[in-house]
């Protein structure tokens, strides 16, 4: 196993569409193992293959507090949302240390396949739905940011910019 490099904001990549997975097969597979380790070495709650440059409708996630509950969801869609809307304070692996409240559905029905291929439907709703939904706008091309103003965004592009030149000039 090896743990992934995970792209930092405001790396162009984290804007690309990701492609449907046309099959669910050992090499996904591998790329969903090196995902997780790579998702809970940086303690975070989920982890859309885009971050780590796989441009492919995948994802995991785990929001349990015992870390023991790993989810896996390939070529994942929304089939159902609620009207209720919740602000939640979002992050992002991709910006560490960077948070900032948005507002989603607080409900979802997701429909995706599991590691084996196989079909399945989730309800979700609270951190779950929050975590599934932001990390299906990675697969998208979309960040967390992008529903920030324009004057937060280039606050937060400003910042990581800066924090990115510091780390090379520190290698």
């Amino acid at each position: 196993m090896s743990r992934l490099t995970i792209l930092q904001y405001p790396d162009p990549r984290l804007h690309k569409v990701a492609a449907e997975v046309a099959v669910v097969d050992a090499r996904v597979r591998a790329i969903i193992t090196d995902m997780f380790e790579t998702m809970y070495e940086a303690k975070g709650v989920g982890l859309a293959a885009t971050q780590v440059d796989v441009h492919e409708r995948i994802i995991v996630a785990d929001v349990s507090e015992e870390r023991d509950e790993p989810l896996v969801l390939i070529n994942p869609e929304i089939v159902e949302r609620s009207v209720e809307c919740k602000e939640w304070e979002e992050g992002c692996l991709s910006l560490p240390g960077i948070y900032d409240k948005v507002e989603r559905p607080d409900r979802v029905r997701v429909r995706a396949l599991d590691a084996q291929g196989q079909p399945f439907e989730l309800d979700a709703e609270g951190l779950l739905a929050v975590c599934l939904q932001h990390e299906m706008d990675h697969l998208l091309g979309k960040v967390f940011v992008d529903y920030l103003s324009p004057l937060k965004r280039k606050r937060i592009k400003s910042k990581m910019l800066k924090r990115q030149r510091e780390a090379a000039e520190a290698a």
